[in-house]
């Protein structure tokens, strides 16, 4: 068997650091969490700077993904059936709610956003695409969560707490499950954000399993009545999950 380059191993692990991270990451933050000496981690990140995987900000020396990391995952986003289905029910769910729309699929315990449609209003916004989510904190992770394979009990990750509101407790988050199962969607306010909120819904393939979630996020004083989740919205968001749903073959009865 041929032996593993292991250059391109500690750049992948660097890549994937950087990947998982909500913030840019220092030189000494990089090398000590993946055990590098600092020459090595300079060596990578000048390699991986030349190529333009990743960024360094010129204020704060701090390491990004850069563009060409975009582009490499456009390439399997493009051919991925979930996005290329629903690209045009999540724009009309993001014009007929008012809100920004993802479209995430599971990914090693974390939801990964596949597609993101833009808030349809002026405001400043930072495309998502690519990012990963918290299945505990999210509503488009809990729908994952709650319809995914792996019960809470078994995942190894520890669930983060991420607001006052998050629920990081496997005891009620599994209890949270059945209610979503039962119900067909799920809700978050002010989990993961302060001052947001979410609603998603599962999105299933032609045998009926659960592929996906899309989700709507905004302000809470736009999604939400007397703090609870508007119905309007949940009903927008569970008629746009059926509608990619029998783009994919599911039958409507599932």
């Amino acid at each position: 068997m041929a032996k593993h380059i292991q250059s391109i191993e500690r750049a992948a692990e660097v890549l994937k650091l950087l990947a998982k991270g909500s913030r840019p990451y220092s030189l000494a933050e990089i090398a000590n969490n993946l055990d590098l000496p600092k020459p090595t981690a300079i060596g990578i990140l000048r390699t991986l700077q030349s190529a333009d995987f990743i960024d360094q900000d010129p204020e704060t020396s701090r390491y990004g993904l850069g563009p060409a990391v975009l582009h490499v995952g456009a390439r399997y986003l493009d051919g991925n059936e979930l996005r290329t289905k629903a690209l045009n029910w999540s724009d009309s769910l993001a014009t007929r709610s008012g809100e920004s729309v993802r479209i995430a699929t599971p990914h090693h315990d974390q939801a990964l956003v596949v597609h993101h449609v833009f808030r349809p209003d002026d405001s400043h916004q930072t495309l998502t695409v690519g990012e990963l989510l918290p299945l505990n904190a999210t509503a488009i992770g809990k729908v994952l969560l709650a319809y995914g394979g792996t019960p809470v009990e078994e995942i190894v990750e520890e669930f983060a707490e991420y607001t006052p509101q998050t629920v990081a407790d496997r005891s009620a988050l599994a209890d949270e499950g059945k209610r979503i199962r039962a119900q067909g969607w799920a809700e978050e306010i002010e989990e993961y954000v302060v001052g947001e909120t979410s609603i998603a819904a599962p999105i299933r393939d032609r045998q009926g399993i659960v592929i996906g979630a899309i989700a709507i996020t905004g302000a809470i004083e736009r999604t939400c009545e007397n703090g609870q989740s508007r119905m309007d919205l949940v009903s927008y968001v569970r008629d746009a999950a059926r509608a990619i749903s029998r783009e994919l073959g599911c039958s409507p009865h599932i």
